[in-house]
C-alpha cells in the first residue's frame, strides 16, 4: 500500500464529477483517488500521471477503456494530453507530496529514519541526486534552498558547516547528513529541523516548486469552462502559489487587469481552503499538513 489517501472524500467531491467526463488525477502515487474517481465514472475516462516507476506497478489492475496511466512528470500534462488525443478536460485532481511508499523505501533516500544514500529523486531517470546538491553546490547555493525550502533558520551557518564536512569525504548518505545537522539542529527540535532540511533537498532534487507553477499555468489551458482544480498540499511553499494562483491569476502580486479595468482571473476559489478533521489527523500521520483548495475554471 502507497499510502492511505489524504482528504479523499472531500477532494473528490471537489471535482464535481460528471460521470461521462474526462479526468485527470496528475499524482497518481498508490492510486487511492483514481480509483476513487473512477466509481464515479460512467462512460468517461481518467488519465493519471505519475513519474514514479514503482507506480506503473500500482496501476496494472486499472489500465482499461477508461484509465490510462502516463509516466511522466505532471508538469508536462498539456503535451501529455495532446498526445492521448486530449485538448479539454473537465477536472484535474493533485495530491503533492512524497507517498508513504517513497518515505518506507530505504534506499531512496527520502526518509530520516534509514541509514541510505541521499538520493530523492522521485523519478530515477533524472541525473542529480541529494548527494551531488550536498557536495557539488557552492555555499550560496546551500543557504539559498535551505533558507527557502527548508525554511531552515541558520540557514547560512548550516550551508558553512556542509562545505566544511565535504572537504574531508563527501556526504554521500542520510546518516552522514545527519551527523553534520545534529551539530546545529535546535535541542528537542532535531526531527523538525533534519525533516526541513531533507525537505530543502528533495524539493530542490526533483524542481517541485517549477513544476507546481507549470502544472497550474497549464491548467487553465486544459481546463474547460466550468471545469474544476482540486489541489491537496503540505506545506505553505505550495499552498501559497496555489492560493496566489487561484485568486489572482499569477504566483505574485495582484491580479492583472485588461485595458476596461476589467481583472483577469482565470479561477474562482470554491469555498474556503479545506484542513483535514482531527479524527483524519490522528489515523493518518500524512493528512496532518494537508491542505485542500477547490477552484472552478472561469
Amino acid at each position: 500500500m502507497y499510502h492511505v489517501p489524504v482528504l479523499l472524500k472531500e477532494s473528490i467531491e471537489g471535482l464535481a464529477i460528471n460521470p461521462e467526463g474526462i479526468y485527470v488525477d496528475v499524482t497518481f502515487g498508490g492510486g487511492g483517488h483514481s480509483r476513487e474517481i473512477l466509481k464515479h465514472l460512467k462512460g468517461g475516462k481518467l488519465y493519471a500521471f505519475d513519474q514514479d516507476a514503482d507506480a506503473v506497478d500500482n496501476a496494472k489492475d486499472l489500465i482499461g477503456p477508461n484509465f490510462t496511466l502516463i509516466p511522466a512528470n505532471f508538469r508536462y500534462i498539456k503535451k501529455y494530453l495532446r498526445l492521448n488525443g486530449v485538448d479539454k478536460v473537465d477536472g484535474l485532481l493533485g495530491d503533492l507530496g512524497i507517498s508513504s511508499h517513497q518515505i518506507d523505501t530505504p534506499e531512496r533516500g527520502f526518509s530520516i529514519r534509514y541509514d541510505a544514500p541521499l538520493d530523492m529523486r522521485m523519478d530515477r531517470a533524472i541525473d542529480k541526486t541529494a548527494a551531488d546538491i550536498i557536495n557539488k553546490y557552492s555555499e550560496h547555493g546551500l543557504h539559498s534552498i535551505l533558507g527557502m525550502y527548508g525554511e531552515v533558520r541558520n540557514a547560512k551557518t548550516l550551508a558553512q558547516a556542509l562545505v566544511k564536512n565535504r572537504i574531508n569525504k563527501p556526504i554521500n548518505r542520510t546518516s552522514e547528513l545527519i551527523a553534520v545537522l545534529s551539530e546545529y539542529a535546535p535541542k528537542g527540535k532535531e526531527s523538525k529541523y533534519y525533516a526541513q532540511v531533507f525537505q530543502a533537498l528533495r524539493i530542490e532534487v526533483n524542481e517541485e516548486l517549477e513544476a507546481l507553477k507549470d502544472l497550474l499555468e497549464q491548467s487553465q489551458q486544459v481546463l474547460k469552462s466550468g471545469g474544476r482544480l482540486s489541489i491537496i498540499s503540505y506545506h505553505s511553499l505550495e499552498d501559497r502559489l496555489v492560493k496566489n494562483f487561484v485568486q489572482h491569476g499569477k504566483f505574485h502580486g495582484d491580479a492583472e487587469k485588461d485595458l476596461y479595468g476589467n481583472t483577469n482571473k482565470p479561477f474562482k476559489a470554491i469555498g474556503k481552503a479545506i484542513d483535514p478533521d482531527d479524527e483524519e489527523k490522528e489515523r493518518n500521520n500524512r493528512a496532518r499538513s494537508a491542505r485542500l483548495r477547490i477552484a472552478e475554471r472561469e
